[in-house]
């Protein structure tokens, strides 16, 4: 990873993750920040990035680094937290029963994909699928439940929806806006994660591999016979 990646780039990428997850446009714009059960499920992500190769923060902070470059990057791991808790609390619904089902379904998910140890490409595309879903779950499904009927006939069918839901699963309208910026948002957010810094996969011991050594270490050069053991063999 280059020095530019890791001191502006990620970073720059992330932080706008987190400011543009933070918009609401309605009647008006406000920022919402993440929520805490966003945070707690990104810091679930970070240990899951750690795990799966997908992250290597020895590359990022190492005690043979220099200070500025630790620094550098403290800041892409801080703000990839805060932009995974932006991008979590981003697709989880506002209210009722729809937040805590998403809440249960982004928990149970990360904790089985921690409990499976996946490798970097199937942690990206898993990630790729949750986010897919709760965002249309959320910015689709329940907006188009939740917001103005435009005939009589899709006014009662949502009376009839609220009535048998006892009005748990019906949200505040989401402005299109919103949906458009929240969409950019997520695409920005897996890219960021593309591009941390991954485990690197060591080149295997030229000649014999480790496990062919009597001793499963490193392989001993082939000491040149003394004068003494030539005369032996010779005999």
């Amino acid at each position: 990873m280059t020095a530019a990646r890791e001191a502006f780039q990620l970073p720059i990428l992330f932080l706008t993750v987190v400011l543009l997850g933070a918009i609401h446009i309605a009647d008006r714009v406000s920022l919402r920040p993440p929520s805490l059960f966003g945070l707690v499920l990104s810091v679930m992500l970070l240990g899951l990035l750690v795990r799966s190769g997908a992250l290597a923060p020895d590359r990022l902070m190492h005690a043979t680094r220099p200070q500025l470059a630790n620094l550098n990057g403290l800041t892409v791991i801080v703000s990839a937290v805060l932009a995974a808790a932006q991008a979590f609390t981003l697709v989880t619904p506002d209210f009722g029963l729809p937040r805590v089902l998403v809440s249960l379904f982004l928990l149970i998910l990360l904790l089985n994909t921690l409990a499976a140890s996946p490798d970097r490409p199937r942690v990206l595309r898993s990630l790729l699928v949750i986010l897919g879903a709760t965002f249309t779950l959320k910015f689709v499904v329940l907006a188009a439940l939740s917001g103005p009927a435009d005939g009589r006939l899709a006014r009662v069918l949502q009376i009839l929806f609220e009535g048998v839901t006892l009005g748990t699963v019906s949200q505040d309208p989401i402005h299109p806006a919103t949906s458009y910026l929240a969409f950019a948002t997520l695409v920005l957010f897996l890219v960021g994660l593309s591009l941390l810094p991954g485990r690197q996969a060591w080149p295997p011991t030229a000649g014999r591999s480790l496990a062919e050594t009597p001793s499963g270490g490193a392989i001993e050069p082939r000491r040149r016979p003394t004068a003494d053991e030539g005369t032996r063999s010779a005999r």
